[in-house]
């Protein structure tokens, strides 16, 4: 299996509800480090797994959509506790939608899965991989 990782990064705020999270239930801000990985059986004609600068282009689109918010304020996670696993999930599918609408090219298309891991610091992060 080949792949491409680009990273970008997002800033966020956010609480969490439940007991588990301790003083996280508080509003607090985020850092992540963001890295999404596209992996496929076959390289394109092209002989490249995606165009670096596309993949690099769309995964700014997708963070710049998370960045500088406070997420218990998007309609899109009203009740949602934001975790690092749900967020990681959430950038893969919008890297996939945007894949299926052709925005990495139509080689593209080719890609078997995107993997996004979300760095929390240099000992903590978390990932969610799926197919396309």
């Amino acid at each position: 299996m080949f792949s491409v990782t680009v990273r970008d990064h997002i800033m966020i705020a956010h609480s969490f509800r439940g007991e588990v999270f301790g003083p996280a239930q508080r509003l607090h801000g985020a850092t992540f480090l963001v890295d999404a990985t596209f992996r496929r059986e076959q390289l394109d004609d092209d002989n490249i797994v995606v165009d670096i600068g596309l993949a690099t282009q769309e995964l700014g689109a997708v963070v710049s959509e998370l960045n500088y918010r406070n997420l218990d304020n998007e309609p899109d996670f009203a009740g949602v506790n934001t975790s690092t696993e749900f967020l990681a999930k959430v950038v893969a599918d919008r890297l996939a939608e945007r894949i299926h609408k052709g925005a990495l090219g139509e080689g593209a298309r080719g890609i078997a899965a995107i993997a996004v891991s979300l760095h929390e610091s240099h000992v903590a992060w978390a990932s969610y991989e799926r197919a396309l």
